[in-house]
């Protein structure tokens, strides 16, 4: 399911539409989060989460489908390390810091694979079981 989808029906390209909306805000909270002193609010990351939940459903059986589920993974589990990684914050600064620089980084690779696939009509990699 690796193929270039070339011509978009009306609903594939409000989807992808969608996506780089999506994307956008995706990619201003990951930027933030690695630029130093830079503070966006997490409520532009919980958008962009309730839009992907709530269109995901739209996207069922389309190449797309597999980039509403890409940042709905990307968002889950970058939240579930964050708070895996509070408690070294409270040992020392330095080793919290590095632990959410590097999900940071992480998280902005996901983001920028994703929105480049998106916009070259590429699904993304279809996780293994």
């Amino acid at each position: 399911m690796n193929d270039v989808v070339t011509k978009l029906s009306d609903s594939e390209q409000s989807l992808k539409n969608i996506g780089h909306i999506s994307y956008a805000l995706h990619a201003i909270v990951a930027v933030a989060a690695v630029v130093p002193g830079a503070q966006v609010t997490p409520v532009l990351l919980i958008v962009a989460f309730i839009l992907d939940l709530v269109k995901k459903d739209d996207a069922a059986g389309t190449w797309q489908e597999s980039h509403f589920r890409w940042r709905i993974r990307s968002v889950i589990w970058a939240a579930v390390l964050y708070i895996v990684t509070v408690p070294l914050w409270f040992l020392l600064f330095l080793p919290g810091w590095i632990a959410w620089v590097i999900i940071s980084i992480w998280f902005l690779y996901r983001v920028v694979r994703g929105w480049v696939n998106l916009n070259s009509n590429t699904p993304m990699p279809v996780p293994a079981p």
